[in-house]
């Protein structure tokens, strides 16, 4: 990996029984990684666990988020590579070389679980719709949207930071705002063990709903017409229908149908002007962090 310094952040919430093990596997696995474990607000010894580990840990006054956790790791990280893991003990410190060997090809790569691997055969069967609406949104295989053990290039991370929710969402958001974005990301299959200690806290349909309007979010902000366009096409189709419905029926062109034909144009219209927005905001910002650089020169040149 040409040297590059790699750092292993992982959130724990009350996880003071195995994140003393966890920290002690990884250290002894890899002496020379940066670790650092996030204590989201914890009510156990969670912190003086890992910390006893020789974990750096970072503590939030009270429980804010796994997401959040992450963002603070990624924050605080001297890391050129960031690898994330829960603090469960469901992944295996092993399996880090497995997600490191494509480094620096790719942007980010990603543990990815068998159907086996998750909590219960409902919460498989949601995040399998989940990666097939993510892979039309992406225009790339999603194999495992919401896989939490991952590695990604520093600087990636941090690009879109603000992006990431507060909630354990945030694998949705980094991996689709990685996408669309060009960058490269690669699936690795992982064997995924189950809790040692207590039960997930996600919530099959309250967070199906956040990660259904993350997927939205994500598409709207790097892909509009991907939205647009399938909601105009229905609209026309629609009017289309209904209008050979009442014209075979009352021989007439309904009021109806003129509004389903006339919102079907107007979504189209507005999905154009989204996706040329789109296309202007990542052309002046977009990834490159010299654009970003000559940009702000241009900003303090007018100001003078």
């Amino acid at each position: 990996m040409n040297n590059l310094k790699v750092s292993v952040i992982i959130p724990a919430y009350n996880e003071g029984p195995v994140i003393g093990g966890l920290v002690s596997e990884v250290s002894e696995l890899y002496p020379d990684f940066e670790i650092i474990v996030i204590n989201d607000g914890s009510h156990d010894d969670t912190a003086s666990a890992a910390e006893n580990a020789g974990a750096k840990v970072y503590s939030h006054p009270y429980n804010i988020g796994n997401g959040a956790a992450i963002k603070t790791g990624i924050r605080v990280a001297s890391g050129d590579i960031l690898v994330f893991m829960d603090g469960d003990g469901q992944h295996e410190p092993k399996n880090i070389s497995l997600l490191l060997k494509y480094f620096p090809d790719h942007d980010m790569t990603i543990g990815s679980r068998s159907l086996k691997g998750h909590a219960s055969p409902w919460r498989a069967a949601g995040n399998r719709v989940f990666d097939l609406l993510a892979s039309y949104v992406a225009n790339f295989k999603v194999e495992d949207l919401t896989s939490g053990f991952r590695a990604v290039k520093a600087d990636v991370a941090k690009k879109f930071l603000y992006l990431l929710p507060n909630t354990y969402s945030y694998p949705t958001t980094l991996t689709l705002g990685a996408l669309r974005s060009g960058r490269s990301v690669k699936y690795i299959p992982v064997n995924i063990l189950k809790r040692k200690e207590g039960q997930s806290d996600i919530k099959v349909i309250k967070d199906g709903v956040r990660f259904f309007m993350i997927i939205t979010k994500i598409c709207t902000l790097y892909s509009p017409l991907r939205i647009f366009l399938p909601v105009s096409f229905l609209m026309f189709i629609l009017g289309v229908g209904n209008y050979f419905y009442t014209f075979l029926t009352q021989g007439r062109f309904t009021n109806m149908s003129a509004l389903l034909i006339i919102s079907c144009i107007i979504i189209f219209m507005m999905g154009l002007i989204s996706e040329q927005i789109c296309q202007m905001r990542y052309e002046r910002r977009g990834g490159d962090r010299n654009l970003i650089n000559h940009d702000l020169h241009e900003i303090d040149k007018d100001s003078i």
